[in-house]
């Protein structure tokens, strides 16, 4: 079964230094339907706009990844990070028993376009970590890359939860497919351009929830960047 979640049918928020489009339900936006799907709690689709971000605030008890497909982003954070993040880079920031940080658009004349993920973690209570990782586009075109597990095989960043993260860049008529285990589902985020989903077509900003199916096969229609999690 796929249940398509289309981009326009997310939240959405424009605070002028701030667009952001939700899939789950965050901060004011709430929609009984999309709270969650399985251990993914937030999926966040952000345009910040030059010189500006998040002032420091805190978060705790949640497996928090940044994806950055333009621009770059400024994170500093209370346990001493400070870093860039640029597109093929990939965040992992385990805010456990609770963490204070910040994320600013690094530059002052362009925006920055990111995706943050947040994923509960398999208990409360962790240590906070912090993580950063590239992978270059060469690792992910036509394929997927592996780029967050709970081991953190294949050079992955870690996470405190049973999920996987891939990331795959397609072109026309490109293909890649990934097998599900009976009692494993999936979602599927497009992050720009457009791709086939098992036979349905997904365009940018669309998502998807994948439940009792082997197979989850992407196709290219044009150049695409895509998320995929393969969750418990």
């Amino acid at each position: 079964m796929v249940e398509i979640r289309r981009s326009q049918e997310r939240g959405h928020v424009n605070h002028g230094w701030l667009n952001a489009y939700h899939t789950f339900s965050f901060d004011e936006y709430y929609d009984a339907n999309f709270v969650h799907f399985r251990s993914l709690r937030v999926l966040n689709d952000d345009r910040v706009a030059p010189g500006t971000g998040f002032p420091m605030h805190s978060h705790r008890d949640m497996e928090i990844v940044t994806y950055v497909l333009e621009g770059a982003l400024q994170h500093r954070d209370n346990m001493g990070n400070g870093s860039v993040i640029r597109p093929g880079d990939v965040q992992r920031m385990s805010a456990g028993t609770g963490v204070f940080h910040s994320e600013f658009n690094a530059s002052r004349d362009e925006p920055v376009h990111l995706l943050q993920v947040w994923i509960f973690p398999e208990k409360k209570g962790l240590a906070p970590e912090y993580e950063q990782k590239t992978f270059p586009a060469t690792e992910k075109r036509a394929r997927l890359r592996l780029v967050a597990s709970p081991d953190g095989r294949d050079g992955s960043v870690s996470i405190h939860q049973d999920a996987a993260v891939y990331a795959t860049q397609l072109s026309a008529s490109e293909r890649v497919a990934h097998e599900l285990s009976p009692d494993r589902h999936a979602w599927v985020q497009v992050a720009r351009g457009r791709v086939q989903l098992n036979g349905d077509t997904l365009e940018e900003g669309d998502g998807a929830a994948i439940s009792s199916e082997s197979r989850v096969e992407l196709t290219g229609a044009g150049d695409a960047e895509v998320l995929l999690f393969d969750l418990a």
